[in-house]
């Protein structure tokens, strides 16, 4: 067991994991934008082997010793290869959504910006579902992310990553005009000025990782590659999904609001970072 367990902790510091190709769908073809790179990692077993023919070897003599033994490795292939391109499926366009982000605040743009780019060029198999907080991952100042304001117990406060509803809402746009089944998807806790600056209420997806994820299922026979563009111009993000279409007819009907509440009365709170007498409204 303790064997085991040193074997383990050097497999920790030596593996290095391989790394997928990445594509992107220009003029009409899947061109590779990051290449595929093997791997690798501590071959246990021989690494095990060794280290009990030299002991047992160590202990027939009569003095310490200090024993050398090379760390045999192993290679890792990566799942997605980079000539792989030509056998995915990938021949045009099947959807696409955006949002707008108009009037955000820095740091809410730059972290849509940055986890649009994480998302830019995931393939999703035929068959298997997509998961937003498991492709994006952890979302912290560890991570890269700033903070931005978000909507934590009802209440609009700066929190690490705020802006990745943005992005979910926007890709979840494209799953559903895309016509893949939504296996996950939750709404905001109240409306949100920024999802309808080009939409009706409604269309948003809100994560919260790991806890509340926004998901969908590939469906079709083909992979699925996903592709986002940020125009920091028009501050629009948009995310477009290409495969093979198949013969599903998408229709989306418009938003319709069935019932309105009116707003509650305007709550106070002391902010002792204002100047006295100044008002800034945090919620609306």
């Amino acid at each position: 067991e303790k064997l085991t367990k040193i074997i383990k902790s050097i497999q920790n510091r030596l593996e290095i994991k391989p790394v997928d190709a990445l594509f992107n769908f220009e003029n009409g073809k899947v061109v590779t934008f990051r290449f595929s790179k093997d791997g690798k990692t501590v071959d246990s077993k021989r690494l095990k082997e060794a280290i009990l023919n030299d002991l047992f070897s160590s202990l027939l003599a009569n003095s310490p010793q200090t024993i050398q033994i090379k760390v045999p490795l192993k290679t890792l292939t990566p799942e997605i290869t980079d000539d792989k391109a030509s056998k995915l499926g990938i021949k045009e366009l099947i959807a696409q959504g955006t949002s707008l982000f108009q009037h955000s605040i820095e740091n809410r743009i730059y972290n849509i910006s940055l986890a649009a780019a994480r998302l830019n060029g995931t393939l999703i198999a035929p068959g298997e579902t997509f998961s937003f907080g498991k492709t994006v991952g952890s979302v912290s100042v560890d991570t890269g992310y700033r903070q931005a304001y978000v909507i934590e117990n009802g209440k609009t406060v700066l929190g690490d990553g705020g802006g990745i509803c943005q992005v979910s809402t926007t890709l979840f746009r494209a799953s559903l005009n895309a016509g893949l089944p939504i296996t996950e998807r939750h709404p905001h806790a109240y409306r949100v000025g920024y999802y309808e600056q080009d939409s009706g209420p409604g269309i948003d997806a809100a994560v919260y990782i790991p806890g509340v994820d926004m998901k969908f299922k590939n469906d079709t026979n083909h992979h699925i590659l996903i592709q986002s563009f940020v125009d920091l111009n028009e501050q629009r993000l948009t995310f477009s999904l290409y495969g093979t279409r198949d013969n599903r007819d998408v229709i989306v009907n418009q938003s319709v609001v069935t019932s309105e509440s009116p707003a509650p009365e305007a709550k106070y709170q002391d902010d002792p970072t204002l100047p006295k007498g100044q008002v800034k409204q945090a919620d609306f």
